[in-house]
């Protein structure tokens, strides 16, 4: 619709360097890498379970969104129209601009639904005034950042947030009303199970086998881990960084055995490949890692005690 470029011609005419600094870090916030921080450091840092949650979350919200976007085949705004708005955080840097199935598609906006399902989520097990506001506020400031990099029309802005706040709250009736855990996992896996039959995007394949990872990761820990949260800070420090050491090591080495070719092709066989790497990855770090915590808190004890 001519009016949403216009608004974001508008928005861009007024951009200063400190004011595309915020776009990128608005966008790190809601985007992928911005939400596994989140996860990381809440499973380790903060709380066992409220980590756990997230990473569902984020997962079957971004299968969801995913699933929608290969049906309504929006264009992005710098896609559809490269002449009127500049592309200041395309989704591949490295491919051209104009290239839809690098770039994906606009409607809805992730980073716009991601940001209300995950921080308000966070919010409400805080429990605090001020984390509903600092949810409120990141709510607002990604969504027009997605609108200002001429990521997203404000349509595509306006119906990620609604279907962030309905994840937050589809959640919350399974918690109510699905009292078995294993249950509510099925009811969220045979959620993100139809998109294998139409959609062919990285995104749908990652998110799936983060969500087969996650649902698979929490009822093992549980048994046969059972970590507990921490008050040292060293020990928090080393279970995020060994997290992120495991997920970036793994997700080279499990790329070996394939060519580059074949990993980038749109092939069936590729994208399911993807989603096994990234449910042993996740399954990896939130199930199997979590066994070495103990080392970790005596590291912590032997550098106070210095």
């Amino acid at each position: 619709m001519e009016w949403e470029i216009r608004i974001i011609e508008l928005i861009q005419k007024d951009l200063n360097d400190i004011s595309r600094i915020l776009n990128y870090i608005f966008s790190f916030i809601g985007g992928e890498m911005g939400l596994m921080v989140l996860i990381v450091v809440t499973l380790f840092c903060y709380k066992k379970e409220v980590g756990q949650r997230l990473a569902l979350i984020v997962a079957s919200l971004h299968v969801w969104f995913s699933s929608i976007k290969a049906v309504v085949k929006r264009p992005r705004p710098y896609i559809e129209y490269p002449d009127r708005v500049v592309a200041l955080a395309p989704v591949d840097p490295e491919a051209s601009p104009t290239d839809v199935v690098a770039q994906g598609y606009s409607f809805p906006s992730m980073h716009s639904g991601a940001v209300p399902a995950t921080y308000f989520t966070l919010a409400s097990n805080i429990g605090k005034k001020w984390a509903f506001i600092a949810a409120a506020l990141l709510t607002l400031f990604v969504g027009f950042c997605r609108v200002a990099t001429a990521n997203h029309y404000p349509t595509d802005v306006l119906a990620g947030w609604i279907m962030g706040f309905m994840a937050f709250g589809i959640f919350e009736l399974l918690d109510r009303y699905v009292r078995k855990e294993w249950v509510r996992h099925l009811i969220l896996f045979l959620s993100a199970l139809p998109g294998i039959f139409f959609v062919r995007t990285q995104e749908y394949y990652t998110s799936l086998g983060l969500l087969i990872g996650a649902i698979a990761a929490i009822p093992y820990e549980r048994k046969y881990v059972n970590y507990q949260e921490t008050k040292s800070i060293i020990a928090m420090v080393l279970r995020t960084l060994g997290g992120f050491a495991i997920y970036f090591g793994l997700n080279t080495l499990l790329k070996l055995p394939f060519s580059k070719e074949f990993l980038e092709s749109e092939l069936l066989a590729a994208f399911l490949v993807r989603a096994v790497r990234y449910a042993i990855i996740i399954f990896a770090i939130m199930g199997v890692y979590p066994k070495i915590f103990p080392l970790f808190e005596k590291i912590g004890k032997k550098t106070s005690n210095k």
